[in-house]
């Protein structure tokens, strides 16, 4: 059993981190005040802009199989890479990569959807979430009906990542009612030209998700992605691909957070002492470092998991019910050591605080997480005490 990085782990770990700290924490600020203006807090062609330095570097595509022009570094790296990420809270990712399920795609699909995706010429969404049917994606209601080489869609999807900037969906619909979820969801490619539009829903958070709206929307037979009566298996490949990932992220912020707990402590002084000297700070410190470090090793297993081409299903679903828990205790705590300024816009801790919030709900919420990991273990497919692999 061996916990160190190699040597290239290391490098990797290294490199993206300088990369954070001189060319993405520098623009926090100006995210700051676009957000609080009502702005994009960073625009497109800033993100464009890193992304092809980084690509100099040769962080492009670090999942997409080398065949695209990718690294694929594989499940653990990207961890790293994702922790190294959730340090900044500027929305920032690494190009060169697209949705897991499009690699499903046809020949004349790649060339029309994949490719151009993963070269930054096209935006993706994945549009799956009813009103009605959110954690419960087994009930979606939305229809597709046949008309001749069409397929004509009705309805509307919710909690849209990405769907107001999006051109093309991977939209879920049912094409039979009558063999449900297992065999009657089809997956299918829509253009936004098609005929949909999107609707901004406004959050707590600078998460913007989307509706979209789908009025007799006619798609042809050819924007089917996999097998007719086969979507709701592709969707729960892209709900799956890394659930570890969120929690990942989470450990980055989280420990950023709590170095500007640990820095702030030691320089704010009340009734004559630095409040790092206080033991309900010193509390607050020690929880926060314990928390954060139980979350990377659990992230880290399931990301070796997934290396490994184990299940790493169980183990996921401890990493993210763990982490998006440690990480809203984790800001929580920063906020209340920094006291009234922590509640102010003029540092970040508000913004992650109400950023961090969403995490316990997206990708599948606390409760769904309970029930998925106690099912495992009342139902014998996990041993309590058992190691996995």
């Amino acid at each position: 059993m061996d916990f160190s990085l190699s040597d290239e782990q290391k490098m990797v770990q290294r490199t993206v981190r300088e990369f954070v700290q001189n060319e993405i924490m520098p623009l926090e600020q100006q995210v700051l005040r676009n957000e609080r203006e009502g702005r994009p807090g960073i625009a497109r062609e800033e993100i464009r802009r890193l992304q092809l330095k980084a690509k100099e570097m040769g962080f492009w595509g670090i999942n997409t199989p080398e065949e695209y022009g990718g690294a694929n570094l594989g499940p653990i790296m990207t961890a790293l890479i994702t922790m190294e990420l959730g340090r900044t809270f500027v929305p920032f990712s690494f190009g060169g990569s697209a949705d897991n399920i499009l690699y499903y795609c046809n020949e004349e699909q790649k060339k029309r959807y994949l490719i151009p995706l993963i070269n930054g010429e096209r935006r993706s969404c994945f549009a799956l979430t009813e009103p009605g049917a959110g954690s419960d994606a087994r009930n979606i209601r939305m229809p597709a009906v046949k008309d001749g080489d069409h397929w004509v869609l009705n309805g509307e999807k919710i909690f849209i990542t990405n769907g107001n900037e999006a051109d093309f969906a991977m939209v879920f619909a049912v094409t039979d009612k009558e063999k449900g979820a297992d065999g009657g969801v089809t997956c299918f490619l829509v253009d936004r030209d098609m005929g949909w539009r999107s609707e901004y829903i406004h959050t707590m958070g600078e998460w913007g998700p989307a509706s979209l709206i789908f009025e007799n929307v006619r798609v042809p037979e050819e924007n089917i992605l996999g097998e007719l009566g086969k979507g709701f298996a592709l969707g729960m490949k892209w709900i799956g691909q890394g659930r570890w990932v969120i929690p990942a992220r989470a450990v980055g912020a989280a420990e950023r957070l709590l170095q500007m707990g640990i820095d702030y402590a030691k320089t704010r002084v009340t009734f004559g002492k630095p409040i790092a000297e206080r033991q309900a700070i010193q509390w607050m410190i020690a929880d926060s470092a314990v928390e954060i470090e139980a979350t990377k090793w659990i992230v880290l297993r399931a990301a070796w998991m997934a290396e490994k081409g184990l299940d790493a299903r169980h183990q996921s679903s401890m990493a993210k019910l763990h982490g998006a828990i440690m990480a809203n205790q984790v800001v929580d705590r920063v906020l209340q050591i920094h006291g009234g300024m922590g509640y102010t816009k003029e540092l970040p801790i508000e913004r992650w605080y109400r950023e961090a919030r969403l995490w316990r709900i997206f990708e599948g919420t606390d409760e769904i997480q309970r029930r998925t990991i106690a099912r495992n273990l009342l139902k014998g497919h996990v041993k309590v005490g058992e190691l996995m692999g």
